[in-house]
């Protein structure tokens, strides 16, 4: 097949793309709105500098790196449950290495989460099994790993400097995680929509035999999106290692339905092929309001957990691209 019918091919999975994007769009970021407004009304507390970059946007930092995580798998039609295992594994890791190899033992952390995410791809593309079941048997291979190699304990280390490179002020006032956060994503965006990485994620998830006829090297890819999933995760497991001065195998308890849920709630259609880690964010920042305005006006935790919930089932009913499918089961 020619370069120009490889390319013919591909384009028509992006037609009327630009409507589309902005309807999907205008959900997420008047929900956000609404919050902000609704907590700035209801607490004093909430609309401030101080609130705003030192409670929402560094709580909501590594819940970025896992959703960003998760952003790109979903968006080819796949999935990874194994995210927030990845992270407590490669925060051990992260842990140990840092007491035996001093603070270049960051390093390990995102080595060890492109381990697993590769182990993942290379299953789920080379084993032809469906990514579901793969990362729902990595997430239990990796978080057993995680007790056996720690007995179970946490895993505290002692470096400043580490410490510093987390919760440390290059940016006066600015925690040092949350620009770490925006690097990651600005990078994540940059390879979503300006390499040809990204062009072929969104094809696989619009349509993996079109792709595959126009000449794409399906496996390839397939295996990348893993690869930097698994990447993300382990950069996510070492700056919260970095952050709370240890790493345990469940300290990412919690960020698979969260991560999960803020991929959704931002406007990425689990059906794949639509959203993408510019919206990733936005579905970050309502959770990250949400849980925060709720603990500011007194909200308790159990009832927490249920308006999540009714939250995500909405936004999951606002992305889901029903057009790619005739019967919902």
């Amino acid at each position: 097949m020619s370069e120009a019918q490889s390319d013919s091919m591909l384009a028509d999975l992006f037609e009327d793309r630009t409507v589309q994007d902005w309807a999907r769009d205008a959900g997420p970021i008047a929900m956000l709105i609404i919050l902000v407004v609704l907590f700035s009304v209801l607490s004093s507390s909430f609309f401030t500098f101080s609130n705003l970059v030192n409670s929402v946007m560094m709580n909501s930092t590594i819940l970025l790196l896992v959703a960003l995580a998760a952003t790109f798998p979903i968006l080819q039609q796949s999935i990874d449950l194994s995210v927030a295992a990845n992270l407590g594994f490669s925060g051990v890791l992260t842990a140990m290495a840092i007491n035996q190899f001093g603070p270049v033992g960051i390093l390990v952390g995102p080595i060890a989460g492109l381990s697993v995410g590769l182990v993942n791809g290379v299953v789920f593309a080379k084993g032809k099994i469906p990514s579901f079941l793969v990362t729902l048997g990595t997430q239990s291979v990796f978080m057993g790993a995680a007790l056996l190699i720690t007995n179970g304990s946490s895993q505290p280390y002692r470096s400043p400097f580490v410490q510093e490179f987390a919760i440390g002020h290059v940016i006066p006032h600015v925690p040092n995680l949350v620009i770490w956060g925006l690097v990651f994503y600005a990078i994540t965006v940059f390879i979503a929509f300006y390499t040809p990485f990204g062009r072929y994620t969104y094809a696989l998830g619009e349509s993996e035999t079109v792709t595959e006829l126009s000449g794409v090297p399906v496996d390839r890819y397939k295996i990348g999106v893993f690869a930097l999933s698994g990447l993300l995760c382990g950069v996510a497991g070492a700056l919260l290692t970095a952050r709370i001065s240890s790493g345990a195998a469940g300290m990412g308890s919690g960020l698979l339905l969260q991560s999960i849920a803020g991929v959704v709630m931002g406007g990425t259609a689990l059906t794949g092929g639509v959203g993408g880690p510019h919206r990733t964010i936005i579905g970050v920042l309502v959770i990250g309001v949400l849980a925060n305005g709720m603990n500011l006006i007194g909200v308790g935790s159990f009832t927490q957990e249920i308006i999540l919930g009714v939250v995500v089932i909405l936004a999951v009913a606002m992305s889901m691209d029903r057009e790619k499918i005739d019967i919902v089961k």
